[in-house]
């Protein structure tokens, strides 16, 4: 009785915080298992565990090959901790208690509104329904499509279960594949098909539930919301942007847009602008890309995708924060104004300081695994921003981390999952409001 009372004591993040490690403990322990791999032997406790957490994170970063090292059982828990992971366990807790029409308490709101980066309780449950609705139909699409095409390659029950494999693993941006090698899609460069499949799923899962939910009722309210708004317009801008400045850089190297034609190129350029958006993905060797591409995707990985979406990054709301509180000081103005709408000085500290935890993150993290592995700093920069964004690309740093860099790049995905905010949250809760404010002081600045 004395942990239950205890249970119910701890705040929702913190709720949040060990509900996610309860699930990544339970997978290692599953994927530890003879039976979840081909060789037939217990695989390594601490390679299970960077599985799993890769999976439940939704990143991709792997340490064993997923298509030729795991067996069907063990593919099978890592698509169903890919699906919890990126719907979140409160999500999948919620949809048990809707089948057997148990009551939603009103912690149980709590959580999954701090779960669902909410301002507010209110048709929480609701959203939650749509949320689980827009990911069976996404995903059974995106399953149905792929099966379709695979099935041309493979026999028909294997491209159904690759189908409904790769359906989840886009959709959630984890970024797992079965192809084997570790080569992801890059036999699909010139598909077109594949690619736009896997683009819709990527972007989908990305703008985050909210905005999903917002469009649908667009026909009924005939107005999208602000946060919507922000959302799809720096979503199209960053993918266009990312698409013409790798197009530009890549377009001569033999190694990756240099030997396609231009239907190749457009797309592959696309593609990678999409994918560095928490997918993990890719259809171009990305260790053949040039220092300027690499560093660029560094860049997409940590602003990420959007709040309340499968994706990890600082967030696409944060960095439009950052670049309109930018914009706002150059033209001498108090406020930052999106939309004919003025932000809450709450928002911009908020955002400020997501932002500064994440670099303090990605900065620390990547000088630790200076030390400890024998590669250069780009790639370990690389690396530890794609854990942080939960991206789960590589320039080939991942299977050969010792253990040390497994455990960081562990913590670093767990962090960019949750959010370094959430994480904050969980370790010290916030306190009761300050009654007094201290005197205003100047200092000088630039």
């Amino acid at each position: 009785m004395a942990a239950k009372i205890k249970w119910f004591r701890l705040a929702p993040p913190q709720i949040l915080v060990l509900g996610f490690a309860c699930i990544i403990f339970i997978g290692a322990i599953l994927l530890t298992l003879p039976i979840s791999n081909t060789t037939g032997k217990p695989l390594r406790f601490i390679d299970a565990l960077f599985t799993a957490t890769s999976a439940t994170c939704v990143t991709g970063l792997v340490v064993k090959d997923t298509g030729t090292f795991f067996s069907t059982f063990g593919q099978v828990v890592i698509m169903l901790l890919i699906q919890v992971g990126g719907l979140g366990f409160m999500t999948m807790a919620t949809l048990f208690s809707l089948v057997l029409k148990r009551k939603i308490s009103l912690r149980d709101r709590l959580i999954l509104q701090e779960a669902m980066n909410q301002n507010t309780m209110e048709g929480i449950v609701r959203l939650i329904r749509k949320v689980l609705i827009f990911s069976l139909v996404i995903e059974g699409c995106g399953a149905l499509l792929f099966a379709i095409r695979w099935s041309f390659d493979m026999p028909v029950g294997r491209a159904i279960y690759f189908g409904i494999f790769h359906g989840v693993s886009m959709f959630n941006n984890a970024g797992f594949d079965l192809f084997g090698h570790f080569n992801s899609l890059t036999g699909y460069v010139y598909d077109p098909l594949v690619n736009i499949v896997v683009m819709f799923l990527i972007v989908s899962g990305g703008i985050g539930f909210i905005v999903m939910s917002d469009v649908v009722d667009f026909r009924k309210n005939r107005k999208l919301s602000l946060h919507t708004k922000i959302v799809l317009s720096m979503t199209g801008a960053l993918i266009l942007v990312g698409a013409v400045v790798i197009f530009i850089f890549e377009f001569s190297n033999p190694k990756t847009l240099g030997s396609l034609n231009w239907g190749g190129k457009i797309l592959a350029s696309f593609f990678q602008s999409v994918t560095p958006r928490t997918a993990g993905a890719n259809t171009l060797d990305l260790a053949s890309m040039r220092q300027a591409s690499q560093f660029f995707m560094v860049i997409l990985m940590f602003i990420g995708a959007s709040p309340g979406s499968t994706g990890g990054g600082i967030k696409t709301t944060t960095f439009t924060i950052l670049v309109g509180a930018v914009i706002a000081m150059i033209r001498g103005r108090d406020d930052i104004v999106l939309y004919r709408y003025r932000l809450a000085q709450d928002r911009i500290f908020k955002a400020l300081t997501i932002t500064f935890m994440a670099l303090f993150l990605v900065v620390g993290v990547s000088m630790v695994l200076s030390t400890t592995e024998d590669s250069n700093f780009l790639t370990i920069l690389y690396e530890t921003t794609s854990a942080f964004g939960t991206v789960g690309l590589t320039l080939g740093l991942t299977q050969h981390l010792t253990l040390v860099g497994k455990i960081l790049i562990c913590l670093t995905m767990f962090a960019g999952r949750l959010g370094p905010l959430t994480l904050a949250y969980a370790l010290g809760p916030k306190k009761g409001k300050e009654l007094y404010r201290h005197p205003e002081g100047k200092i000088i600045i630039g």
